[in-house]
C-alpha cells in the first residue's frame, strides 16, 4: 500500500505540474503529497531529512539568484538589452537573431529563471514596438533559455543538481559544456530566424533609450565579479551557494538602501512557495524511488562513456523530462547513474535541459514562460510552438551530445 500511496503521490503531482496552474494550487497540491508520504509512511523521516540535506545548499544557491535577477532587473539592465534590441534589429529575423543571444547570456549568468520570467515581459514590448510577429521570438526565448541552460552550474536548478556528483571543478564543468552550450544555441538560433519573416521591420513606434547610471554599472561589475568568484571558489573548495549569497546579500542591500528594491519585493524574489514546492517534489520522488521507480530506471540506463551510450542518456532524460518534468526525471536519473561518472552525468543534463523544449510540460521555466505570455496577451498558438520546437529539439539534442562526446575525448572525462 505504501508503493501505491507514493506513485499516486507522484502521479497527482505531475498532473498538476503539466497542466500549469496557478502557483498557490502547485504549492498545495506538491506539499500535501509531500505530507501524505510521510504521514502514510511511503517514505520514512530520516530518508526524507537526507533527501533535504542534499537539496538544501542547491535551494539556497537557487534563492541567491532571485535576489540577484531581480536587482539586475531593478538596475534596468533587462529594459536596457531590449531597447537596444529595438535599436539594432532591422527584420524579424535579426530581432529574433537579437532575442535568442541575450537570452542565452542571460541564462547563462542569472539561469534561466530570470530569462522566462524578467526577460520575457522585455521581449514582448520589443516586438510590440517593432510591430513585428510575436511568435518567433517569444518561442525562441523560452527555447533559447532551456537550451543554453548547460553552460554554467548556475544556469539551470537541474546543473545544481548534478554538478556536485560529477566531481568536476566549476571551470572543468564550463570547458566540458562549452561546445555543447554553442552547439544548442546555434541550432535554435538558426530554427527561429527561420521562422520569422525575412522582411524588414517596421521603424518602431518608440524606442526611447535606457538611462543606466551609477547603479546600472555597479550592478554590472557585481555580476561580473560573481561570476569570477564562482570560477575561483571551485578552485579552493568553496561551495557556491556562499559567494552567490554573498552576492545576493550585497546587491540587495544596495538595492533596498537606495530604495530600488524594497523588503517586499526582495522577499518575492525569493519565491518561497517555488523553494518549498521544489523541496516537496523531492521527497515525493524519493518515495517512488523506495518503491520501484529506480529499479525500473536502472534497466533503462545505457552504460560507457561512448557516443551511443551518451545519446542513449540524453534521449532517456529527453523522454522522461516531457513525461514527467524535467526536475523530477533528473532527481529520478540521479539515483541510477554513479557518483562520479561524469560523462553520463553531462549527458543526462544534455537530456533534461534541452530536450524539455519538445512540449510545454517539459521544464518548470516553460511552464513559467506561458504563463508570463499568456498574462500579457501575446501566447503564441501551440501550432508555431511546436512547429519550432518539434524541429530544433531534436537536432539540438543530437548535436549538442556529439559536441560533449567530442569534448570528452579532448579534454578527458
Amino acid at each position: 500500500m505504501t508503493g501505491v500511496l507514493a506513485f499516486t503521490a507522484l502521479a497527482a503531482l505531475l498532473v498538476v505540474v503539466a497542466r500549469g496552474g496557478s502557483p498557490r494550487v502547485e504549492f498545495v497540491v506538491a506539499s500535501v503529497s509531500a505530507g501524505c508520504v510521510l504521514l502514510g509512511g511511503a517514505l520514512s523521516w530520516s530518508d526524507a531529512r537526507h533527501a533535504l540535506g542534499v537539496l538544501g545548499p542547491t535551494l539556497g544557491f537557487l534563492a541567491a539568484i532571485f535576489v540577484i535577477a531581480e536587482v539586475a532587473g531593478a538596475a534596468g539592465l533587462f529594459a536596457a538589452a531590449g531597447a537596444q534590441i529595438s535599436r539594432l534589429a532591422r527584420s524579424p529575423r535579426g530581432v529574433v537573431v537579437l532575442v535568442a543571444l541575450a537570452s542565452a547570456a542571460i541564462t547563462a549568468v542569472l539561469s534561466l529563471d530570470a530569462t522566462v520570467v524578467l526577460f520575457t515581459p522585455v521581449v514582448v514590448l520589443v516586438v510590440r514596438n517593432r510591430r513585428a510577429a510575436a511568435d518567433p521570438a517569444l518561442v525562441t526565448t523560452t527555447q533559447m533559455a532551456n537550451g543554453s541552460s548547460l553552460l554554467l552550474p548556475v544556469s539551470n536548478l537541474t546543473n545544481l543538481l548534478v554538478f556536485s556528483a560529477t566531481g568536476l571543478s566549476f571551470a572543468g564543468y564550463a570547458l566540458r559544456m562549452a561546445l555543447p552550450t554553442v552547439v544548442a544555441v546555434a541550432v535554435i538560433t538558426l530554427v527561429g530566424a527561420r521562422r520569422a519573416s525575412p522582411e524588414a521591420c517596421p521603424q518602431p513606434v518608440t524606442v526611447e533609450r535606457v538611462p543606466l547610471g551609477w547603479f546600472s554599472r555597479l550592478t554590472a561589475v557585481c555580476l561580473v565579479l560573481i561570476l569570477v568568484a564562482f570560477l575561483v571558489s571551485s578552485l579552493l573548495g568553496v561551495e557556491p551557494v556562499w559567494i552567490a549569497a554573498g552576492g545576493a546579500v550585497v546587491l540587495g542591500a544596495a538595492a533596498l538602501v537606495t530604495h530600488r528594491l524594497t523588503l517586499t519585493r526582495a522577499v518575492r524574489a525569493v519565491s518561497p512557495g517555488f523553494l518549498i514546492f521544489v523541496a516537496a517534489l523531492t521527497v515525493v520522488v524519493a518515495a517512488a524511488d523506495h518503491h520501484g521507480l529506480r529499479t525500473a530506471a536502472q534497466h533503462l540506463v545505457p552504460r560507457g562513456s561512448g557516443f551511443l551510450a551518451l545519446l542513449g542518456i540524453t534521449a532517456l532524460g529527453a523522454l522522461l523530462a516531457n513525461l514527467i518534468n524535467n526536475l523530477p526525471a533528473t532527481l529520478l536519473l540521479l539515483t541510477v547513474i554513479p557518483s562520479g561518472a561524469a560523462p553520463q552525468l553531462l549527458a543526462l543534463l544534455v537530456g533534461v535541459n534541452v530536450g524539455p523544449n519538445a512540449t510545454y510540460t517539459g521544464s518548470l521555466a516553460t511552464l513559467l514562460w506561458r504563463r508570463a505570455v499568456r498574462q500579457a496577451g501575446v501566447e503564441p498558438p501551440a501550432g508555431a510552438f511546436y512547429r519550432m520546437a518539434l524541429v530544433a529539439t531534436p537536432v539540438a539534442l543530437l548535436a549538442s551530445t556529439g559536441a560533449l562526446w567530442v569534448t570528452l575525448r579532448l579534454v578527458g572525462t
